[in-house]
């Protein structure tokens, strides 16, 4: 159990840092999408550079991934134990998304400086444009974890607790 775990859910809602808690508490090395797409000087490596890279990560015996790139969700599907999804409301989402303009983060290239009117009409469409395919998929898979969270508080709460039970082993 918790061996090779998917984060996803949508852009703003805090993947990356529950996925960083997440690391933390169970040791296991973590991955940011967004970090194999997305080059320092705001261009991209070619999709067949990222399919590459995702690869040599899924091959390994242990790891967290956070992103979404749903091109590519089946395949990290096909090679998880766990799903974690935060399907948090659009207010969330867009807040989150939000605070993080001019701050530093371990899972971006660079600093965003603004919040892009196209960003932000990718997270206002989310729930209506990628969150049906991805209930769908999971239902595909329903042989793994799957926990979805509907709150930061949920999760937040699965945190502490599955912290707990870490630090007793």
């Amino acid at each position: 159990m918790f061996q090779k775990i998917i984060v996803i859910g949508c852009p703003g809602a805090g993947k990356s840092t529950f996925s960083r808690k997440l690391r933390d508490i169970l040791d296991l090395p973590l991955c940011h999408l967004d970090l194999l797409w997305h080059k320092p000087d705001k261009t991209n490596f070619s999709a067949i550079e990222f399919d590459k890279k995702l690869h040599d990560i899924i091959s390994a015996d242990k790891w967290i991934i956070d992103g979404n790139y749903q091109r590519t969700l089946e395949i990290r599907l096909k090679n998880c134990d766990t799903v974690f999804l935060l399907d948090y409301p659009l207010e969330i989402c867009l807040s989150g998304a939000e605070s993080r303009i001019g701050k530093k983060r371990e899972d971006m290239p660079w600093i965003e400086t603004e919040f892009d009117n196209e960003f932000k009409q990718w997270i206002m469409d989310f729930s209506s444009n990628q969150l049906p395919d991805i209930y769908q998929m999971l239902e595909m898979y329903r042989d793994k974890i799957i926990i979805v969270f509907k709150s930061r508080q949920e999760a937040n709460t699965y945190l502490k607790e599955l912290n707990k039970i870490y630090k007793q082993e």
